[in-house]
């Protein structure tokens, strides 16, 4: 029987590349979306599903289950980009980004665990960022909620062991997406002591998106890990340097490594 796969957040950008991929390689694949019917040209079916709402989360999950009588793999994709001054970010928007980010793909991994359990077979996947892995200047907020992710699924995986249920993080770079479009930004004020860094920061930021890799790229490593035997816990896609800054975060000094990244944001 064909593998059954829920995807959140597979309406648009990267979770839509990965279903698509999927479905034509003869997976039964699910995607979600806060607003289903914009999406009736979808390859797939697409769920009402918000992951800040633990009652759509389980609605979802329920409708999948009942329908193929099973659930093999979850891809936690659902993310929200944000980016300004810590300062000057406000505390509830720093709080939405986690509630999409984090907490979000904590209660979507509760609502399938009863299921996958049941199985004793399951592979949930996680969708972080190669952002996560270092704190970024004016994109702080999304590199800790990325990060966080990143490192529970490391506790996670121990505690499903006795389950059979595998679970491993894929951090993206830049990929060409919309995720420009739907993140916050808190606005460049005239009167702000970061109004400079943080404007020629964000025009940074856009045009890595604009110039990001195909999304196709996550696609195909998605479909390699579902494949893999035994997952390994961290997974990197995007172009080389973003990955290499990973490597260099772990051998260079903590201020050399901080020069690296203000020189290369002109800071």
């Amino acid at each position: 029987m064909s593998k059954v796969v829920l995807i959140t957040g597979g309406s648009s950008g990267i979770g839509k590349s990965i279903g698509e991929f999927l479905n034509e390689k003869g997976y039964v694949v699910y995607g979600t979306s806060r607003h289903p019917k914009k999406y009736t040209n979808s390859k797939f079916p697409i769920l009402a599903l918000d992951v800040k709402d633990v009652t759509s989360i389980n609605t979802s999950v329920n409708t999948v289950i009942k329908k193929e009588g099973k659930l093999d793999i979850l891809i936690n994709n659902a993310g929200a980009g944000i980016t300004g001054p810590i300062e000057e970010t406000p505390e509830a928007e720093i709080k939405n980004n986690f509630d999409t980010n984090f907490f979000g793909p904590i209660n979507v991994i509760k609502a399938v665990l009863p299921q996958m359990r049941k199985q004793h077979n399951g592979l949930i996947i996680n969708v972080t960022s190669i952002a996560g892995y270092m704190g970024l200047p004016y994109r702080g907020v999304y590199s800790a909620s990325k990060g966080a992710l990143e490192l529970i699924t490391e506790a996670f995986r121990m505690e499903l062991k006795d389950f059979n249920i595998k679970m491993t993080n894929v951090a993206p770079g830049d990929f060409a997406t919309n995720i420009a479009e739907g993140r916050y930004h808190s606005p460049l004020l005239d009167d702000s002591p970061y109004k400079t860094p943080y404007g020629n920061t964000l025009n940074l930021m856009n045009a890595h998106v604009d110039a990001g890799s195909d999304p196709n790229q996550m696609a195909k490593a998605v479909f390699k890990i579902i494949n893999a035997k035994n997952p390994k816990i961290h997974y990197k896609v995007g172009e080389f340097m973003q990955k290499f800054s990973i490597v260099l975060k772990r051998i260079l000094p903590d201020t050399v490594y901080e020069k690296l990244l203000m020189n290369h944001y002109k800071l």
